[in-house]
């Protein structure tokens, strides 16, 4: 397989309106994901990444088809950046036969490995031999491909984290690490389950950069992406990216997040990647108010049109069942 040249992205106004447009969209998705699972209409749990639109935009804005991401169990904004059809995401939440995994996999297993998309995972720090496994096979075959394994703050502390990393580092694969450092382990604080003040700062044990950036600002987490990207495409090796960010739902769509007080989500709301990224466009000449509010209702349209279709869609047929399933079942 013949190496694929890609040449950087550049941080153009075309570029920023895209990044916005799919932050909208990915917003949209959630907030509506959010009102079906309370209306009962998606079964089993929902984990939404409304408030942390700017790390996965900022990283996949790098990516192509041809490159991987691994993802968690908040996975649906990791999919959206990636380019995954919302409209097979949102038949595969409700369980649908038309959905991406024909809806076998639902909210925390949703995947689309033609867009490169490994999947989210469940199980908490899954993606990190995934990843690895991934940016291998691009090494020896030479595509010139990179893997991004996205992870949460809790995950930094599994052992697939470190001996990962230790891997990743020893083989120089051309694999990303972005932790998104939501503040929360569910619902524990991350100053106290982690040893430590920046789950970058793991990096020097491994040898390997070590980079903290404010996953709020969709323009910051471009650029150090886009630094990391570009290394492990150039054969340096893995970096850390650890973004500062916020969930602005609770863990999981039924948790009243009462660990958090009104006063801390105001806060972090007042700095929505959305608001941050339009005032930018705004001021910039890059467009106006009024064609921000026609991409946001573009992108709720997108999204409701693809609900109804999802809605309409055919449930699986129970003769499916052990259907595209590795492991037979049968006698």
């Amino acid at each position: 397989m013949a190496v694929t040249e890609r040449r950087p992205v550049e941080l153009t106004p075309a570029t920023l309106r895209a990044m916005y447009e799919r932050m909208a969209l990915i917003r949209a998705f959630e907030d509506t994901t959010g009102r079906q699972f309370a209306d009962g209409q998606i079964p089993g749990f929902v984990h939404l990444y409304a408030g942390e639109e700017a790390v996965a935009v900022g990283v996949c804005t790098h990516l192509t088809d041809e490159d991987f991401i691994t993802s968690t169990h908040r996975g649906h904004g990791h999919c959206i950046a990636k380019g995954v059809d919302v409209a097979g995401m949102a038949a595969e939440l409700m369980g649908k036969r038309t959905g991406l995994c024909k809806g076998k996999g639902g909210s925390m297993h949703v995947a689309d490995v033609s867009k490169g998309m490994l999947g989210a995972n469940g199980i908490v720090g899954g993606g990190f031999p995934l990843a690895c496994g991934a940016a291998l096979t691009a090494k020896v075959h030479k595509t010139g491909a990179v893997a991004v394994c996205f992870f949460g703050d809790g995950a930094s502390n599994q052992g697939t984290f470190h001996e990962s990393l230790n891997l990743a580092a020893i083989w120089r694969l051309p694999v990303v690490f972005v932790c998104e450092n939501n503040g929360y382990a569910e619902a524990t604080t991350f100053a106290y389950h982690c040893s430590t003040t920046d789950v970058a700062s793991r990096a020097q044990g491994y040898n390997i950069p070590g980079v903290v950036v404010d996953g709020l600002d969709a323009i910051a987490m471009f650029e150090v992406a886009g630094e990391a990207i570009a290394r492990a495409r150039r054969g340096d090796g893995p970096s850390l990216l650890e973004a500062k960010t916020y969930r602005l739902y609770g863990h999981e769509e039924g948790d009243a997040a009462t660990y958090r007080t009104a006063e801390e989500v105001e806060s972090f709301r007042a700095r929505d990647p959305l608001t941050t990224l339009a005032r930018h466009l705004t001021e910039q000449g890059i467009a106006t108010g009024d064609e921000l509010e026609r991409i946001a209702a573009d992108a709720q349209a997108t999204v409701d049109a693809a609900y109804d279709q999802a809605a309409a869609a055919p449930w699986p047929d129970p003769s499916e069942v052990l259907d595209d399933v590795y492991v037979s079942y049968g006698g």
